[in-house]
C-alpha cells in the first residue's frame, strides 16, 4: 500500500487571544487521495477549568461540533458543509483570532488515514 500526502492541523482553544496561550483539544486530518477529512476532538473539562475559569464550555463543545460536522459535509452545519472536501479543509484551518483556532497546517506521509488522525491525536491531544 503506498504512502498518501495528508495535511493536518491541531484544534486549539485560546482563551484570551492576546496572550496566545492554548490548550490542545483535537486534530483534522485531510488526504485527497484517500478523500479523507475527519476531526477528533476532546474538551477536558477539568484541563479547560485549570486553564481558565470564565470560557464557557456549552460554547466551546458547540464549536467543536461544528467542526466535526463540517469535516464530514453535514448539510445541518451551514453552507460550509456543502462545499468540496478541500474548500471545508481550508476554511477549518483558515488562520483566525477567535478562542477556537487551528495550527498552521503540517504535512506528511500515511497509509491510513485514520490510524494517523488517531496517533496524532494521542500525541498531541490526550
Amino acid at each position: 500500500m503506498p504512502d498518501h500526502l495528508f495535511e493536518y492541523a491541531v484544534i486549539r482553544i485560546v482563551p484570551r487571544v492576546e496572550r496566545e496561550e492554548f490548550l490542545n483539544v483535537g486534530v483534522i486530518l485531510y488526504c485527497a487521495k484517500e478523500h479523507f477529512l475527519q476531526a477528533k476532538v476532546c474538551l477536558n473539562e477539568d484541563r479547560l477549568a485549570a486553564f481558565c475559569m470564565e470560557t464557557d464550555k456549552a460554547e466551546l463543545k458547540q464549536h467543536l461540533d461544528a467542526i466535526q460536522r463540517i469535516c464530514v459535509g453535514d448539510s445541518s452545519a451551514g453552507p460550509i458543509a456543502k462545499l468540496d472536501i478541500a474548500a471545508r479543509f481550508r476554511w477549518l484551518t483558515a488562520t483566525r483570532s477567535t478562542v477556537v483556532q487551528t495550527s498552521k497546517v503540517h504535512p506528511g506521509f500515511c497509509k491510513n488515514p485514520g490510524q494517523t488522525l488517531a496517533k496524532l491525536y494521542t500525541r498531541l491531544v490526550l
